[in-house]
């Protein structure tokens, strides 16, 4: 789930703000690492609360459905959908960049192209469960695929000897001084391909054995990860220059012209195919979390309604699709890759801190996974920092996703929380649920009841540490 899109984009984002090689490839190795240890706090929220559903079932669950409302409303209306926006952009800039190999692809082209797939995947997930797997089984060979090619490539230049950009003294020549703010820029544009290292505990329910499958899936996952990532990124400065690579609108596709003679060819087709396994892989899980929400009575009871004969989620997945499309002729990719990465950022951050107050609330309750306080303080200080001095340097960006966020807080008063609405209200949404019931064709699902065993404290037992005691 880590490697999708962000790789192919992220690269060019980072060395803009970290202003030299060298620091871009510090800012990666630095990214896995706090990748690392946010996902070490959440194999402790997984077994300590283990619901299904990451962050909005935590933050649910410890600080009330306000903020669990939150969390939720800034994922379907920036996360999500922008996540989407961002990749569905990648997958038509790099199948149009064969066609404009001497300029940017025409805006209204890579908005069509990009709509024209969220469609034909939001159709093909409406059809069934069973396709939108299937694709995103074998389009997953299309990432591997282009990295792999991407690495090899690349070690056969440095072997060659062409590795003058990646010695320190070039590595380290500054096209301008960085700031701090821009270096915390440089980080959000990494986090964003590094999302997904907490997609494990949505499915929290259905792993086995957790207490030791989600600190194993850790250790093995991150590292992997950061390797390919800063392989990758080597492989790219090892053949371009810095002033190339920002000058790029597909990465890769550059890297394959420049390297690749005659199968260039294959290199936009391998990230093309990656990115499109991509879209369908977010539409599939951010409908799920619309699905859940609407289970929660959170949101509107017709997005957790699926259809009769297919059960798929339809009003959900049509929901996700037409948000996507409205954040698409918006904004740029790069400034939207700033944007869901503060927002994503802030969620894990208050995710964070629920452990800590959580431990300070409820010091009895036995936690099979216990990390080391200095896990969620290090991190949390990080994220501090980063947001701060994000804030500080791109304060309309980050300002207007907190506006979004906050914009809940009246949502929530008056759809979740005021229960004794006018029956006029009541009429309109029955009406209109009626009329969108008849149009899709969905009903409620019945459900085989499941026992979950209550949260309970365990004053005799003693917590098994990752780290150390706390």
């Amino acid at each position: 789930n880590i490697i999708g899109s962000g790789i192919f984009i992220s690269p060019k984002g980072v060395l803009e703000h970290s202003g030299s090689v060298g620091l871009a490839l510090i800012v990666w190795v630095l990214g896995g690492c706090i990748a690392a240890l946010g996902s070490l706090c959440y194999a402790e929220l997984g077994v300590t609360i283990p619901k299904s559903g990451g962050d909005y079932s935590y933050v649910t669950e410890i600080f009330g459905g306000l903020v669990g409302f939150l969390l939720l409303w800034s994922a379907v209306l920036i996360m999500y959908p922008t996540t989407l926006a961002v990749i569905a952009l990648t997958f038509s800039n790099y199948v149009l960049q064969p066609v404009f190999p001497d300029c940017l692809p025409p805006y209204m082209a890579t908005r069509l192209l990009s709509t024209v797939c969220l469609l034909f995947l939001t159709w093909v997930n409406c059809s069934s469960v069973r396709l939108a797997t299937r694709i995103q089984d074998v389009f997953t060979v299309g990432k591997l695929a282009a990295l792999g090619l991407i690495i090899v490539v690349g070690l056969v230049q440095i072997c060659k000897g062409n590795y003058e950009g990646l010695t320190p003294q070039v590595a380290f020549e500054f096209s301008r001084t960085p700031s701090v703010g821009q270096v915390a820029l440089a980080f959000l544009q990494a986090s964003f391909a590094f999302s997904g290292w907490n997609f494990l505990n949505y499915v929290t329910e259905e792993v086995v054995e957790p207490r030791r499958n989600l600190p194993r899936a850790i250790y093995i996952s991150i590292p992997l990860v950061t390797f390919v990532y800063t392989l990758t990124n080597i492989a790219y400065f090892s053949a371009m220059s810095p002033e190339e690579l920002l000058s790029s609108n597909a990465v890769a596709v550059t890297f394959g012209e420049k390297l690749l003679g005659m199968f260039s060819v294959i290199m936009p087709i391998s990230v093309a195919l990656s990115t499109f396994g991509g879209i369908n892989g977010y539409l599939f899980t951010s409908s799920r979390l619309c699905f859940s929400g609407a289970r929660e009575g959170h949101l509107p009871s017709l997005l957790a309604m699926i259809h009769f004969k297919n059960c798929t989620p339809i009003p959900a997945l049509l929901c996700c699709c037409t948000a996507t499309i409205v954040i698409l002729c918006i904004g740029e990719t790069h400034n939207l890759i700033n944007y869901v990465s503060f927002i994503n950022y802030l969620s894990y951050g208050v995710t964070i801190a629920g452990l800590l107050y959580y431990r300070w609330k409820k010091p009895k309750l036995y936690r099979p996974i216990k990390v080391n306080l200095l896990v969620p303080v290090s991190y949390l200080l990080f994220w501090a920092l980063l947001l701060g001095f994000s804030l500080y340097s791109e304060p309309v960006v980050c300002g207007v996703g907190l506006v979004i966020m906050l914009t809940g807080v009246p949502v929530y008063f008056l759809g979740v929380h005021w229960k004794t609405k006018p029956k006029c209200i009541y009429d309109f949404i029955e009406s209109a649920t009626y009329v969108a019931q008849r149009l899709c064709f969905v009903v409620f699902p019945q459900f085989d009841p499941i026992e979950i065993s209550p949260i309970e404290e365990w004053p005799n037992k003693s917590s098994d540490t990752l780290s150390g005691n706390s």
